[in-house]
């Protein structure tokens, strides 16, 4: 027999078949076309592009630079990462609001491909570049200058540890500016030119009405990209939201941060927290209906109320979509820790559930494992009491959704005051069939409520990130 020649381990993840990743064409699985808006309402006085570049040596024809501007100057605010090795483009981009006040900002300058993230000085110098000549453009207004710097926020998603190839980029922003457009088919380029291992573009919008003036409509659109490294705090990847409403910097800077508390800092698909996370809103003023028209200031007043209610909610559509495209997974979960003691505490808990990797292993098993559940539950670190949990108090159930095969069973109850039901395996085996599944704790300490949204754990995400820089 003749003898044969092991492979490298690289070559072994190189021969697995990807199920769930991006394909390597660039086609969008059938599974997650659903989830791509096929028209939309987007708020005025925005354009859009998706220009190619070749960023990555390995991408040859996929456009990978999204130019997103405001036809008049805009009041932006931003969250970013925690990680402390925050990347060139987050810093550059806290520089211009913090010298803007928020003010005056006109477009947001985004590649994919790159991280520019640990790049020293030097990835300074290339964000600052990618800022400038993405302000220069706007040079020629009728808009005089008002000499505060570069009016373009910034942001990278790739590979960390690499040098942008700064020049081509440079070179090609004039051309994004020049391919500016306001379709639905210019900014679902827009939102794929932002994707790395995504498997679909992420795009939504919606309208929306002020209590002050009900007869004036106002539209709302947001991208956002992510698969993998994803978990708070900050944001947990790149997200661009914009509304022709007028906030003014402040308020839209509160209104931003509570939104992401409850949507984009409660997804988890990992637990790593990248080192480029940013979300960044522009505002605009453009659908106002005069110009007198006062922006949003007031965090007591019905019209903030109004706004931050519906930032939250299209915001949670938003990041669950990211969880929805989990490098790997195969399951969407939502997880509600109820009647606790406070929020902080049901957030702690719910985050810590959603990154157990025994939990999500578990439910990719398709195995109705709540030992796990409960085992997470238990060790949550940093909870405001010793009896923040009290075992004959705690209630575990699985909920089937409303697209669930099984919906019409019921719940079905795992733990009851600390005492374990006896599981109907064949029924948990069809709930844990579907695509979709709601974890409902409930404490029974208090009335608080959290949520949390994450996927699940497959051999499918080894192999992505195994094999990621190739």
């Amino acid at each position: 027999m003749a003898a044969t020649v092991p492979m490298s381990a690289r070559s072994v993840i190189r021969t697995f078949v990807r199920h769930y990743s991006a394909p390597v064409d660039s086609s969008i699985p059938a599974s997650k076309v659903k989830y791509i808006p096929t028209s939309g309402t987007y708020p005025k006085g925005f354009n859009v592009s998706a220009t190619y570049v070749g960023v990555k040596a390995a991408n040859k024809s996929n456009p990978d630079l999204a130019f997103i501007t405001s036809d008049r100057p805009a009041f932006g605010a931003a969250v970013f990462t925690t990680n402390k090795f925050q990347a060139a483009p987050v810093q550059v981009s806290r520089s211009v609001l913090e010298k803007r006040g928020g003010a005056g900002i006109r477009s947001i300058i985004i590649n994919s491909g790159c991280a520019n993230a640990v790049t020293g000085v030097g990835g300074l110098e290339d964000a600052t570049a990618m800022s400038e000549t993405a302000t220069a453009q706007f040079q020629q207004s009728t808009q005089p200058e008002d000499n505060l710097g570069p009016n373009s926020l910034v942001m990278s998603t790739g590979v960390i540890g690499q040098r942008l190839p700064i020049k081509k980029i440079l070179s090609k922003i004039p051309t994004a500016h020049s391919n500016l457009a306001d379709s639905h088919s210019a900014w679902l380029a827009t939102a794929k030119a932002i994707c790395t291992t995504d498997t679909f573009p992420k795009l939504l919008s919606t309208t929306f009405t002020l209590p002050s003036h009900p007869e004036t409509e106002y539209r709302l659109a947001g991208m956002t990209k992510g698969a993998g490294m994803i978990h708070p705090n900050m944001a947990t990847l790149l997200g661009i939201l914009a509304t022709d409403a007028a906030i003014s910097p402040t308020a839209l800077q509160s209104l931003l941060t509570s939104a992401v508390t409850q949507s984009f800092n409660s997804i988890s698909i990992d637990g790593d927290t990248s080192t480029n996370d940013t979300v960044a809103i522009l505002a605009n003023g453009a659908a106002t209906p005069s110009p007198s028209t006062p922006p949003i200031s007031d965090p007591t007043s019905e019209d903030y109320t109004a706004m931050l209610r519906i930032l939250t909610q299209f915001a949670q559509q938003l990041s669950q979509l990211v969880v929805r495209d989990g490098e790997g997974a195969t399951k969407f979960v939502q997880v509600t820790v109820k009647n606790a003691t406070n929020y902080a505490d049901a957030k702690l808990i719910a985050s810590t559930i959603a990154r157990s990797p025994l939990v999500k292993t578990a439910l990719y098993g398709k195995d109705a494992n709540w030992g796990r559940i409960l085992c997470a539950i238990g060790y949550t670190p940093n909870l405001s009491s010793a009896d923040a949990v009290v075992p004959s108090k705690t209630n575990v159930s699985f909920i089937p959704t409303t697209n669930s095969k099984s919906k019409h069973e019921g719940v079905l109850k795992l733990l009851v005051n600390g005492e374990p039901e006896s599981v109907d395996e064949e029924r948990a085996a069809r709930l844990l069939e579907d695509e979709d599944l709601e974890i409902e704790v409930d404490l029974g300490t208090g009335d608080a409520e959290a949520k949390y949204w994450f996927c699940d754990f497959s051999h499918e995400y080894v192999t992505i990130n195994g094999d990621y820089r190739t």
